[in-house]
């Protein structure tokens, strides 16, 4: 049976993120940006993807190190979306065939 306090913890932490994603909508409902505050905008899920996988860089696991050359090279062909179910797919596929 799960802990109480891990629970409360998973809710508070869903609910957390579910009030990140939506609070940039609440807060710029109404407003319309200038085109340097877009580009921020269109730009930041890639800065938290590399926030993410910048753990990746300093790893001496080699399935770590090849998954991060494979998003790499994902990266600079293809959009967001593929990107990063093939960087998930190859972290867990090298993880598990390399250790």
């Amino acid at each position: 049976m799960i802990d109480m306090a891990t629970l409360l913890t998973i809710v508070l932490m869903a609910g957390v993120t579910y009030l990140t994603r939506i609070g940039g909508y609440v807060v710029l409902r109404n407003r319309v940006l200038s085109a340097r505050a877009t580009a921020v905008m269109e730009a930041a899920p890639g800065c938290v993807l590399i926030s993410v996988i910048a753990t990746a860089f300093v790893s001496r696991n080699p399935a770590d190190l090849l998954a991060l050359a494979i998003t790499f090279i994902a990266a600079t062909r293809l959009s967001m979306l593929p990107t990063v179910l093939i960087g998930v797919a190859s972290a867990g596929l090298l993880r598990h065939v390399l250790g």
